[in-house]
């Protein structure tokens, strides 16, 4: 397998990787989007609420806030050395008190780890009018996305790469012009591929050239976008899903082995 970095950002990352099959694409995107452990507000405490929303509202967009983490300081309540009685190495608490007027945002939030903080500062809560006042805690854990929408890592989409092959005859610059992606160059009269990437399987070439020009989707090459939706780096989370993929794979090897 190989893998191959197009484009790069915190928040989104692009790449191709080689020598998979369909079966394994998809779980990759599974595991990007539903089994890498992010931090997530689970329990809230209110103490005070005179704002118009209910308790619940307001519990519940704290809950989709994504907050940024050292992952290697913290573990799953299920797999720390507390017993998932709650520690400082699996929960984060948090405390806030404001009063109005004033927009309360995702980080008013005081927590009890200062390197845990909103992924995006300014996600607003609720607005507080003249003498509205909102007091809570509330506590965070790590969870997986397929338990709860709130701890989805990122969203995912890929797709083949194309195979791509000219023959002979039809109006080559016709073909070339028609392709919305800019995939081929006409050039000194013939036609070429230039952009093999950016091919996204439209077949309009294929359907205008009436069999000149064949596209199929390559099942062992495929393109992978990833956008974050967590405090998690886009490189953090692919970099995380192929540990697990082949954590995975080597489990199932094992099991395998078993039943010989």
């Amino acid at each position: 397998m190989e893998v191959k970095i197009l484009e790069k950002s915190d928040d989104k990352m692009k790449f191709l990787v080689e020598g998979i099959n369909p079966a394994l694409a998809g779980e990759l995107r599974r595991i990007m989007m539903m089994e890498i452990p992010t931090l997530a507000i689970e329990w809230v405490d209110f103490v005070k609420n005179d704002s118009v929303l209910w308790d619940e509202i307001i519990a519940h967009r704290l809950g989709l806030v994504p907050w940024k983490f050292d992952m290697k300081f913290y573990n799953l309540k299920s797999e720390c050395k507390c017993g998932g009685k709650g520690c400082v190495h699996c929960q984060v608490t948090f405390s806030l008190k404001k009063k109005g007027p004033c927009m309360v945002y995702a980080d008013d939030l005081v927590p009890s780890d200062e390197n845990v903080y909103p992924a995006f500062e300014k996600i607003p809560i609720v607005e507080l009018m003249e003498g509205q006042e909102l007091e809570l805690e509330a506590i965070a854990e790590l969870g997986f996305g397929k338990d709860h929408v709130k701890w989805q890592a990122s969203v995912v989409g890929y797709r083949n790469v194309a195979k791509i092959k000219i023959r002979k005859g039809g109006n080559k610059k016709e073909y070339a012009d028609a392709c919305p992606r800019n995939v081929f160059e006409f050039k000194g009269g013939k036609l070429k591929v230039k952009n093999l990437l950016d091919c996204n399987l439209c077949l309009q070439c294929v359907n205008l050239s009436k069999g000149t020009i064949s596209v199929e989707p390559d099942e062992s090459k495929f393109i992978f976008k990833v956008e974050r939706t967590s405090g998690l780096k886009a490189e953090e989370i692919v970099l995380k899903s192929f540990e697990i993929l082949s954590k995975k794979l080597k489990e199932f090897e094992f099991d395998l082995r078993k039943l010989k």
